[in-house]
């Protein structure tokens, strides 16, 4: 068993990079451990991931705000508050912010992450439109 202490107040969060875009933010909550990671993501409005899958699936659960989450080939669906999302392993899929809306999730991540192309401002539209 481990414990994983709550966020010290005096860390800074995350700012997440090239595999996002806009500007992401991230607290972990657990790091790493036996292929699991946990981490609580700030999404401002229009921020979202690249395409990506995971190992072993994601599980998401939508705290505040409004996003999207978008498998590849279908239309992206609106996720809300108290929204929880199975993500099974390797599907391609992105999830972000709405364009009015900053989205705040907690992402339990099974596997390791496979980043992909980024999600164009047109695949954006398309998908969410």
């Amino acid at each position: 068993m481990q414990i994983f202490p709550g966020r010290n107040t005096s860390d800074a969060s995350q700012s997440r990079g090239p595999t996002f875009t806009g500007q992401v933010w991230a607290d972990p909550i657990m790091p790493a451990t036996d292929g699991v990671m946990i981490n609580n993501v700030f999404f401002p409005p229009d921020a979202r991931t690249h395409w990506h899958t995971h190992g072993q699936g994601q599980i998401l659960q939508v705290l505040a705000g409004q996003g999207w989450i978008c498998v590849k080939g279908q239309k992206a669906q609106v996720i809300r508050p108290g929204d929880t999302i199975w993500i099974p392993a390797d599907e391609v899929h992105w999830h972000g912010a709405a364009a009015d809306s900053y989205l705040l999730h907690t992402a339990t991540s099974l596997g390791g992450t496979n980043w992909l192309d980024e999600v164009s401002s047109d695949q954006f539209q398309d998908a969410t439109s």
